[in-house]
């Protein structure tokens, strides 16, 4: 079936290849004189300024309110920024994963195990960010374990990422960066889009994006985007059904006064494969017995494996400006999630030497409630001949996290003989609560003096108060208090022909929910000092960014050996990241954009009893990558759009003890497309070669296969 079913997808593409082959031929036919097609993006917020959180022209980002808060040249940010917008999305063939639109972006490490349905695994400058690091309009998405939300890229205006700390705006968060998802908001124009798509999988989808004025009110306005995806995936026996909903009203009776409300809910029912991870024997290296584990097996049972995850989430934003130029802004979000994982995986911890896997069940149910809110006022005026940008805030953030799990040791099986006979029964495991309370204050002021020097300077003091409650076998509860302060200083330069040279020192506190061997985490601190050039040419359109950065973090949980197998965390000591990264974003003209990319980075522990001078597992010390798309905008071609990209990913180590090392690997990516008054055929592939390739591991138990080639073909209309 699953031979079927791929060679049904292949026919998908070549069908597509032929319908765009069709399209191509009429319009030669028709002559260039043929008019009525869209090529330019629509800019559905007008001419011009983007705004920090409206539609990015082309490839190219000029304002953002990550690193901010506020609407800010990106050049004025003192940190490197990089921003993906939906045009860029659209174009490589991103359908609904934020960690796929962020493989071409410097100093970030995405899909490290490969394409996992149910989690966005992200690195950022060495350090795991896929918990403390993902954010949905500047709120955090906290996440813990299993208890983890995800947002669908279909959802998104963009997806932005803040290279190094950034508590001292937005509370506890990843040492290395953040990921900003920032939402589509309704139109100032009608907008009406409808998406149908398909992959060599076998897994279809169709969204909408609807926009307009409600009810022909000139003061309020709808947005309702959707999305409902089904099907198979990567592997044999994995089915999926998803799908979200995500209405939204802004209301803006004069020009002062705004408000947004919106809510989001979604739905996940898989069988559960757990993306296929691995044991290192058998997949980095050939296992003495049954030599390499294929890249598409599956060990589970169907029957058994399930994951189910229900998220909901309401919210608003409120912005009013008074008349002296003070401007207020509020914005909140609840949101819930019920998620069931029951899975049986490989969890061979002992000898991978031999010819067998050792197999694992477990069955965990997790309930999170979050909430968030953000209060912040700002304003701009001169003072003694410097302009400055000043805001403060206050914010606060809960989340809680019932986690229950049953679970049991399987049997020896050889991964030859396919999926997995009867379950193990389960028994009970563990049961703890976490709860984390989070309450910030802080301060910006962004001076512009001197013909072009730009200071930024950052404050903020955080009272944090975690839980963590065990429930089964010994009860007990740990418990944590704690304050810190944080801040940032910044300083750049701006001359006349684009260039921005910039240097900024920042520290960060970030907490941790859980416990290791040693007791409850203690929250993760340290500081980083960056320096780069920014660079906006005046020739052509583009953003071009270099910069040098060191991160030193504290209190840095590792996973340690334990007599008698497995491991345990603790929070052994320091580490530190050191490296650089260069980006370029241009739309070079009407044809022609591109995206370009490199980062170096050195990361290792710098005091940690027998692991010192060592790189922590998973990350690649180099990558690299590079996209060309080029359009057709005249002639008999017109419409016609073809892209093409390469991805690079350097070594990396499946232990924290360095003894084992995972390979190198160079993917290539393409896409095909034909636009016409207003419809739109996509053809793009991914892993164009069908490289096989071990993605990264983290520990020699659990290793991931890259992406296999996914060939994936979408029709789109703007009606």
């Amino acid at each position: 079936m699953r031979a079927g079913v791929k060679k049904a997808g292949l026919w998908t593409g070549v069908a597509a290849i032929g319908l765009v082959a069709a399209w191509a031929a009429q319009a030669q036919d028709a002559g260039s004189s043929q008019s009525g097609t869209t090529l330019a993006p629509i800019v559905l917020q007008g001419e011009g300024e983007q705004g920090g959180t409206g539609p990015v022209k082309g490839y190219v980002a000029k304002q953002t309110t990550t690193g901010s808060k506020t609407d800010t040249p990106l050049n004025e940010i003192p940190q490197s920024v990089s921003v993906i917008g939906t045009e860029e999305m659209s174009d490589r063939g991103v359908v609904d994963k934020v960690d796929q639109a962020l493989l071409y972006t410097p100093g970030v490490f995405a899909q490290p195990y490969g394409s996992d349905v149910d989690t966005d695994w992200i690195y950022v400058r060495g350090f795991n960010a896929s918990q403390t690091g993902l954010f949905l309009d500047n709120l955090a998405l906290t996440n813990h374990a299993f208890g983890n939300f995800q947002i669908d890229a279909f959802m998104l205006e963009r997806v932005e990422v803040l290279k190094g700390p950034a508590s001292v705006l937005l509370g506890g968060a990843n040492a290395g960066g953040v990921i900003n998802q920032v939402r589509k908001r309704p139109t100032d124009q009608p907008y009406f889009y409808t998406e149908l798509g398909i992959d060599s999988n076998g897994a279809g989808y169709g969204a909408f994006d609807l926009s307009d004025k409600l009810g022909g009110s000139d003061v309020a306005s709808y947005r309702l985007t959707g999305k409902l995806s089904g099907g198979d995936g990567y592997s044999d026996e994995q089915e999926d059904f998803h799908g979200f909903i995500m209405p939204q009203v802004t209301i803006q009776p004069d020009d002062a006064t705004s408000l947004n409300l919106w809510g989001y809910v979604s739905h996940l029912d898989q069988t559960h494969t757990n993306n296929g991870l691995f044991p290192y024997s058998g997949t980095v290296v050939s296992n003495p017995t049954f030599g390499k584990i294929d890249r598409d097996a599956y060990l589970g049972n169907s029957d058994f494996d399930i994951g189910r995850a229900t998220q909901s989430m309401i919210g608003y934003e409120f912005e009013h400006e008074f008349e002296d130029g003070w401007k207020f802004t509020q914005n909140l979000r609840y949101a819930n999630l019920n998620k069931r994982e029951r899975q049986i995986y490989p969890f061979d911890y002992d000898s991978q030497s031999n010819g067998t896997i050792l197999m694992y069940a477990d069955d965990v149910r997790s309930k999170a409630n979050s909430f968030n809110i953000d209060n912040r006022i700002e304003n701009d005026f001169d003072i003694g001949g410097a302009n400055h940008k000043v805001m403060a805030g206050i914010d606060y953030r809960y989340y809680r996290l019932d986690n229950n799990q049953l679970a049991a040791f399987g049997d020896q099986v050889d991964p030859r003989d396919g999926s997995y006979g009867t379950p193990p029964t389960l028994f009970p495991s563990t049961y703890q609560i976490y709860s984390i309370n989070q309450v910030g204050a802080y301060v910006q002021d962004q001076v512009k003096f001197g013909g072009g020097w730009i200071a930024t300077l950052n404050g903020r003091f955080d009272y944090l108060h975690s839980d963590l409650e065990t429930i089964r076998f010994t009860p007990a509860e740990d418990t944590l208090s704690d304050t810190a302060w944080s801040g940032r200083a910044g300083l750049a330069y701006e001359f006349d022909n684009g260039l921005t040279p910039y240097a900024s020192v920042a520290t960060f506190f970030s907490p941790l929910v859980g416990a290791s061997a040693d007791g409850t985490l203690k929250p993760e601190e340290g500081e980083q000092y960056e320096a780069g050039v920014k660079y906006e040419p005046t020739s052509f359109d583009g953003v071009l960014t270099a910069s040098l950065f060191q991160i030193d973090k504290q209190n840095y949980t590792v996973s340690v050996p334990v007599a008698g197998g497995g491991t345990e965390s603790r929070q052994l000591g320091e580490v530190r990241s050191r490296g650089i990264e260069l980006e370029g974003k241009v739309n070079l003209d009407q044809n022609w954009k591109m995206i370009a990319s490199a980062s170096y980075t050195d990361i290792e522990f710098t005091n940690n009893p027998g692991f010192e001078g060592n790189t922590p597992a998973t990350v690649p010390s180099s990558q690299a990558a590079l996209w060309l798309d080029y359009t057709v905008t005249e002639g008999a071609l017109e419409g016609l759009g073809l892209g093409a990209g390469v991805r690079y990913r350097g070594k990396s180590w499946a232990d924290d003890g360095n003894t084992q090392r995972v390979s190198d690997a160079t993917v290539f990516d393409a896409g095909i497309r034909y636009e016409k008054n207003d419809w739109k055929a996509a053809l793009n592939v991914t892993n164009l070669f069908d490289k096989e390739y071990v993605a990264g591991c983290n520990t020699n138990i659990f290793c991931g296969y890259g992406e296999a080639r996914t060939v994936t073909f979408k029709v789109s209309k703007v009606w």
